[in-house]
């Protein structure tokens, strides 16, 4: 890997604060590789109230031809697009952006998709079930959008922030596909709960979804990529519950943005 490395190489960036838990730098030069494109991905740490002037100045380099978007600044990159996908422009929010013929940035979103890419992958068939979504951030939203088109019954919603979380149940009770409405951290009656928040990326937080009342017929889901086996993911599992993690999510994702990156 990167033999050739160059200054004619393609620089994509991911960015996000903080920055040091993802592993996309390695896996997605790796995937571009294995594409047979001279890429490369690389860090960038960028505080909120920086990221403006820093998207405008990277804006300036040509040999930039995409960006990835983590956490906190899904939301705030999608005011950054000339044009995006119509799943990114539901949730208002993207995780991944390309730059358009005239230099201008196209932003898609593929968190979703690929999370429901990742429990279908174990079996679990979604049509039909009551599902609970921990978090209602980029990730969560992008989440809770897909739960829905792939045919879940109903979607309990749980989040601090009540106004982003009554912003994204009113968009999605739009859709009239499903019923959706406010929930909690316990899981009780539910098919399917997923962690879409950071919790349980430090040893010390509180689980995000109440530990005591999983049961084994439930299926867990986390979206934390490190640690990779997070408190909650090891606590389903120990419990018999299917699981998927955040590392199952994400080698949905890589794929998905490979392709709407190099457009293959």
């Amino acid at each position: 890997m990167l033999e050739n490395f160059s200054g004619a190489t393609r620089v994509h960036i991911i960015v996000g604060d903080p920055i040091a838990q993802v592993k996309s730098p390695f896996g997605m030069t790796q995937a571009f590789e294995q594409h047979g494109k001279d890429a490369i991905c690389i860090p960038a740490q960028v505080p909120t109230q920086d990221l403006k002037q820093w998207f405008e100045g990277v804006s300036l380099a040509r040999n930039v031809d995409g960006i990835i978007i983590t956490v906190p600044h899904k939301f705030d990159c999608h005011a950054f697009c000339a044009t995006r996908s119509p799943r990114a422009e539901f949730v208002a929010a993207v995780n991944t952006i390309r730059r358009n013929a005239n230099g201008s940035w196209h932003g898609d979103m593929f968190d979703g998709l690929g999370y429901v890419k990742a429990i279908e992958s174990k079996g679990f068939a979604l049509k039909g079930k009551k599902a609970l979504l921990v978090g209602a951030g980029g990730a969560g939203s992008a989440i809770a959008h897909s739960l829905v088109l792939a045919g879940v019954q109903e979607l309990a919603i749980h989040d601090g922030n009540t106004g982003r979380r009554e912003f994204l149940i009113a968009r999605l009770n739009s859709l009239k596909l499903a019923h959706i409405y406010a929930g909690s951290a316990n899981p009780t009656g539910f098919d399917l709960a997923i962690n879409a928040t950071p919790m349980g990326m430090q040893g010390k937080d509180p689980s995000p979804i109440d530990l005591d009342t999983i049961t084994p017929n439930m299926f867990i889901g986390c979206v934390i990529t490190a640690p990779a086996i997070t408190p909650l993911i090891a606590a389903a599992r120990a419990k018999g519950c299917k699981t998927t993690s955040g590392a199952e999510m994400f080698e949905q994702v890589r794929e998905l943005m490979v392709q709407f990156l190099l457009e293959v």
